[in-house]
């Protein structure tokens, strides 16, 4: 196992304490009816596996995307616990990334978890070069040598298909497909355990989702690390993903194989997900 959620939530408004109980899947809501707080993740449960591809879908306001940037400390969980297998306290154990402070949440960012977001502004510095980009991520993991920065920069520019010789040029010069290879590029550098991709495709061409996924998919067996997807797109969800997490209410409804929800879906919800896009 790389990763152990317990109980993890975010309420966004003033809880009345109450919220997560009035709230979630059994209820057919997010907004708590006591005091209008929105309950975007309420008490998921969920373990990433080492190696492991997980994809998480759901409508619109499910909560998955939320719980994703709970995972990657972009905002903060309202409750709960996250155990990171490959961050270890003094005796050992694994550490609630939950509550590690500001410096260790960047070591944990620039060393063992990176994000693809949908919009590559929030993942890229529009101000520095591709390889710049690339550069930086390297340089928060350690690296201080000028030429194995840029030997592994020019690797990673390589590997996501781009020519070398562009290196230098800045991601306004790049046509969204590329700038979301540099993307990865630059998340990828850092070899870290953990991959988050926010709908990583959402606004492309299929042409160039389809060689976008198939590039993830390729690096992640060469590499070997886990990743949690998050798409509304279940063919992206399908091509990428071993196993399938179903969110609604910012709750899980149902978790199995891929193939298995998607060619059997148990939950009626899940059932509607897949009919509609069939």
């Amino acid at each position: 196992m790389l990763l152990d959620i317990q109980y993890l939530s975010k309420i966004y408004g003033e809880s009345c304490g109450h919220c997560l109980e009035q709230t979630g899947d059994e209820h057919g809501r997010a907004i708590c009816p006591g005091c209008q707080s929105v309950v975007a993740v309420n008490r998921v449960n969920l373990r990433v596996e080492k190696d492991e591809v997980l994809g998480i879908v759901g409508e619109s306001g499910s909560g998955k995307s939320t719980l994703l940037q709970l995972l990657y400390r972009d905002i903060k969980a309202s409750s709960g616990r996250v155990f990171f297998q490959d961050m270890l306290d003094s005796d050992g154990l694994p550490v609630d990334i939950l509550k590690l402070n500001l410096l260790e949440t960047t070591v944990m960012r620039n060393k063992l978890m990176s994000m693809i977001y949908q919009n590559p502004r929030q993942g890229l510095n529009f101000l520095f070069s591709a390889g710049g980009n690339i550069a930086e991520k390297i340089i928060g993991a350690g690296e201080r040598h000028f030429e194995t920065i840029r030997s592994r920069a020019l690797h990673f520019i390589d590997k996501i298909e781009l020519p070398i010789s562009r290196i230098d040029d800045y991601p306004e010069t790049f046509s969204g497909g590329q700038q979301q290879r540099i993307q990865i590029a630059k998340a990828l550098s850092s070899s870290p355990k953990l991959l988050l991709l926010d709908e990583p495709t959402t606004g492309l061409d299929v042409s160039v989702q389809a060689k976008i996924l198939d590039m993830i998919r390729m690096l992640q067996q060469e590499m070997s690390f886990s990743m949690v997807v998050v798409s509304h797109d279940l063919g992206v969800i399908r091509h990428l993903t071993d196993i399938t997490v179903v969110m609604r209410n910012g709750s899980i409804v149902e978790y199995g194989l891929t193939d298995q929800i998607l060619e059997d879906p148990q939950h009626g919800y899940t059932q509607l997900l897949v009919s509609s896009i069939l």
